[in-house]
């Protein structure tokens, strides 16, 4: 399944390469995900070039939070309200919907959303 992405706002967080990492492997989704966020695991992790943890920010249902590990987190339903990881990107909401029956083992690829007219 392909989903589009806006990139940012905290994308400024990761190395060059992490965002066309981001949209060029496949990512898998993991035993772990839940309502809250759909954990992915790629081959290649997402590194970053600062370390730590932002201050607390809003969070949105779309959110791809990456933790140190540098595998992402897919923020849904049940999203936090506030998250201290850099979101790298954002999937469109009107998207979401055509998550809710994705299994465990599933493949997705991320590509960049198209710019609006």
């Amino acid at each position: 399944m392909f989903l589009d992405v806006i990139p940012g706002p905290r994308d400024d967080w990761f190395e060059a390469g992490a965002l066309h990492r981001l949209l060029s492997q496949d990512w898998i989704v993991t035993p772990q995900s839940n309502r809250v966020g759909m954990r992915l695991a790629g081959a290649e992790p997402l590194v970053r070039s600062r370390a730590g943890e932002l201050p607390s920010e809003g969070t949105v249902a779309g959110a791809l939070q990456v933790p140190p590990s540098g595998q992402p987190v897919l923020f849904l339903a049940d999203h936090p309200l506030t998250g201290g990881y850099p979101v790298i990107a954002v999937v469109p909401v009107g998207q979401l919907d055509r998550l809710a029956q994705v299994p465990v083992g599933a493949v997705l690829r991320f590509r960049r959303a198209p710019r609006p007219l």
